[in-house]
């Protein structure tokens, strides 16, 4: 897949997957009203929804860059993944997406947003488990089996994995 090509696919399930997610669904949940939460609380919420977009935005483009393709499924990567920020935790996009939605829990002082928050982290780890895992090893096989047993799925590692030089 052309770079051109990756890029705009992601850019287009940039809105439709995590824009949907964390962004429309929370909206129709609260209306983004506010119950005037601490000043402490939405500054921590703040910063929760800045990192998470941070982080979601360098998933995304390390997938174009490095995989060569998209985080939909229907137009993966033509290489797996392992750089950056991937190189601390397996799924990055899953918690930073999951990050705003507490994030703007708490700017807005909506506790309905951290219930909705709690329903996407099972819904994630259950489609994590039961369909990209496999997805995954069928498609790189030993390379996405060596990654998987180095780097946690959700509790980033302190230290970054090196992954082998690839053989040819």
């Amino acid at each position: 897949m052309r770079r051109l090509e990756a890029a705009l696919g992601s850019a287009v399930f940039l809105v439709v997957a995590p824009g949907v997610v964390g962004g429309f669904v929370p909206w129709l949940l609260t209306g983004y009203r506010t119950s005037n939460p601490p000043a402490s609380l939405a500054v921590l919420g703040a910063a929760l929804i800045a990192v998470g977009a941070g982080v979601l935005l360098n998933a995304f483009a390390r997938f174009v860059v490095e995989g060569r393709g998209t985080p939909a499924p229907v137009a993966p990567t033509e290489r797996l993944v392992v750089g950056g920020l991937y190189r601390h935790v397996r799924n990055p996009m899953y918690l930073a997406v999951g990050a705003t939605i507490v994030g703007q829990a708490f700017v807005l002082g909506r506790p309905l947003l951290l219930a909705y928050a709690a329903a996407f982290g099972l819904v994630v780890a259950t489609f994590v488990w039961s369909y990209e895992e496999p997805t995954l090893s069928a498609r790189y096989g030993e390379e996405y089996a060596a990654y998987r047993r180095a780097v946690p799925a959700w509790w980033p590692r302190l230290r970054p994995w090196t992954p082998k030089p690839r053989q040819r």
